[in-house]
């Protein structure tokens, strides 16, 4: 287990060039589709903590499925497996890209990733959609955007004290329907 968990880190942290959000369609491919660690309600729900968290978006996610595949040495094992090539390659590739800037090809070849990262994220978008569809019903969705969207625009109220909000009544509804209550 710990060998597959480091090989799926260590390809994500190879292949996931754009940073971490295109590297996310890569996770969820491999842990969800491919060994079915976790379904794929799990994993929005890993993403959207992580989301909520400081830092580097796809090393929490790592070190969260490191954590409940194989405790403390699986967050060790995904920490490594996912930062060790992107650092690696960022020195070769950085020294590289120097070297050779300004001839057309690493230009176009630099230019042609942006498009790549948006359809992955455009295809795990739709199906985050597909499963929304499911938990919440539109008519939750628009409007709650929309109040989100009024209270960090136009009221100016800091995403932190909102997303406390948002938390602290998440987990009393939660409480109230462990309870029986509704």
């Amino acid at each position: 287990m710990h060998f597959k968990l480091f090989m799926v880190f260590f390809r994500v942290g190879i292949l996931g060039f754009g940073g971490g959000p295109a590297s996310i369609p890569l996770v969820k491919v491999e842990v969800v589709d491919k060994y079915r660690w976790m379904t794929n309600e799990d994993f929005q729900d890993v993403l959207a903590i992580a989301n909520v968290l400081p830092g580097p978006i796809i090393t929490k996610i790592a070190g969260y499925i490191g954590y409940q595949l194989k405790g403390w040495p699986g967050i060790i094992n995904a920490l490594v497996a996912i930062i060790l090539p992107t650092a690696i390659l960022m020195t070769v590739l950085l020294t590289l890209f120097s070297e050779f800037k300004d001839l057309a090809w690493v230009q176009g070849m630099s230019a042609g990733v942006v498009p790549v990262v948006l359809v992955m994220l455009a295809v795990l978008t739709a199906e985050f959609m597909q499963t929304a569809k499911k938990a919440a019903t539109w008519k939750f969705l628009i409007p709650f955007t929309l109040g989100m969207m009024i209270i960090l625009e136009v009221l100016n109220i800091h995403p932190a004290i909102v997303i406390g909000i948002i938390i602290v009544f998440s987990l009393l509804q939660k409480s109230g329907k462990k309870a029986g209550v509704s």
